[in-house]
């Protein structure tokens, strides 16, 4: 498995342990397409994103990686105060999730949350729903080949 996919299969791991314990649990993809229902609890979707910056680091030859993730979170409610307020404590679990363990288990040297952009948008059989999308930047270390 690349570094890239082991920092990415362990941010996903990490979000799907802050969000577990709520009741509803949102449903937690990664890189899958978003169901035709938006499920009770939301949908978080973890998308693989890009490589943003690779740096040569010279004897022994290593490359120091930033990769840009992409979490993205939707949810449904009654009313606009409803909508918000489930999208806010999903924001802060998955914040607080990778807070408490910024090198997700090793997986990173170093994982950071960006600021969410905001959204509304149309689901089958919801009247509204609300989204978020959160970057998150993960700085990884690469022995030889940044391809590894």
């Amino acid at each position: 498995m690349s570094m890239r996919e082991n920092a990415l299969a362990a941010l996903h791991a990490r979000i799907g342990a802050a969000l577990a314990a709520r009741n509803p649990a949102p449903v937690v993809l990664r890189g899958e397409t978003a169901p035709q229902r938006l499920p009770p609890g939301g949908l978080v979707v973890l998308r693989d994103g890009e490589t943003v910056e690779e740096t040569a680091i010279l004897s022994p030859l290593a490359y120091a990686i930033e990769h840009r993730a992409e979490i993205e979170v939707t949810v449904a409610g009654a009313t606009p105060a409803v909508r918000n307020a489930l999208l806010d404590a999903l924001l802060v679990d998955i914040a607080a999730g990778i807070a408490s363990n910024r090198t997700l288990g090793g997986a990173v040297e170093w994982a950071a949350p960006g600021a969410p952009t905001f959204d509304d948008v149309e689901f089958e059989g919801a009247a509204s729903a609300r989204a978020a999308s959160i970057p998150v930047t993960l700085f990884y270390t690469v022995a030889g080949s940044p391809l590894a």
